[in-house]
């Protein structure tokens, strides 16, 4: 199974996969219809298929699409598909909200990546500047076989693996566990403290506070106390202070009620928004 779909290639994410494909073992075809996609991809010396043919002859479709786009996608690509391929998503939020289109006759994979960790660490300086990960930086990725045969998964990670690389662990996951993880987890809930958290250093520097001294102070404070809450220095505990301000701030402004963003019909009004 090394032939190759990317649909989207000169997209956000098609590029960063495209990046990885293009100097792998998988023989690859690209598809991408918007004209500032296909002189990206035109600049990295990648031609664009001029029709969809090759969907049909393909082990696996990448479909590295928004979201809100996949059902039209999925309804033009998927029925084209030969019977026994793979279809891989880069999201859960598409399969869960039912907007995939289903044949029973394929599998389907979904698989997004971690990110290289605020711990990671490499050798190499310039590593750590990939930020994103799936260039220089290693990262983990979760997985998921929504339907199909059991020996697709192990075909549709090595394929993860290789355009996500460097890959330093992949973990198996449900569909719905990868639902709750985004956007639950990391969208909803941490993207919002961390935008509340940039708030407030524009906050401080409004107030007097020099700009790179308040960015150093609480970039520094971040990484230790994520450190202690992640378990990083085991042992390691917050002050008595740092506890009592910590306490006041979750009675000052953190519901009681925050845990709701996991229930399930609150992670499908989210899934739904988002699609």
């Amino acid at each position: 199974m090394n032939k190759v779909t990317l649909v989207g290639a000169g997209g956000k994410m098609g590029l960063r996969l495209t990046h990885n494909l293009r100097n792998s073992d998988y023989e690859t075809s690209y598809l991408e219809v918007s004209q500032p996609g296909i002189e990206k991809l035109g600049k990295l010396g990648i031609a664009v298929q001029d029709s969809m043919d090759c969907a049909g002859i393909s082990d696996f479709v990448i479909l590295a699409v928004p979201d809100v786009a996949l059902e039209k996608v999925s309804s033009r690509i998927i029925p084209m598909m030969k019977t026994g391929a793979v279809a891989v998503t880069l999201d859960p939020a598409a399969a869960l909200a039912g907007k995939l289109f289903f044949r029973d006759d394929i599998s389907y994979f979904i698989t997004h990546p971690c990110h290289p960790s605020i711990f990671n660490w490499e050798p190499d300086e310039h590593k750590m500047k990939d930020h994103f990960g799936g260039q220089l930086a290693k990262q983990s990725i979760v997985c998921s076989l929504l339907h199909g045969k059991e020996e697709d998964y192990a075909a549709g990670e090595m394929l993860a693996r290789t355009f996500y690389a460097p890959v330093a662990r992949a973990h198996r996951i449900t569909t719905e566990q990868m639902g709750l993880l985004e956007p639950a987890l990391v969208e909803t809930l941490a993207s919002t403290c961390v935008f509340v958290i940039r708030e407030g250093l524009n906050e401080v520097i409004k107030m007097g506070v020099p700009p790179d001294a308040a960015r150093d102070f609480l970039l520094g404070h971040l990484r230790i106390q994520m450190a202690v809450l992640f378990d990083e220095l085991p042992g390691a505990v917050f002050s008595d202070a740092a506890n009592k301000a910590l306490q006041r701030g979750l009675r000052e402004f953190i519901k009681d009620d925050w845990k709701k963003v996991f229930e399930p019909e609150n992670v499908r009004d989210q899934i739904n928004a988002i699609t």
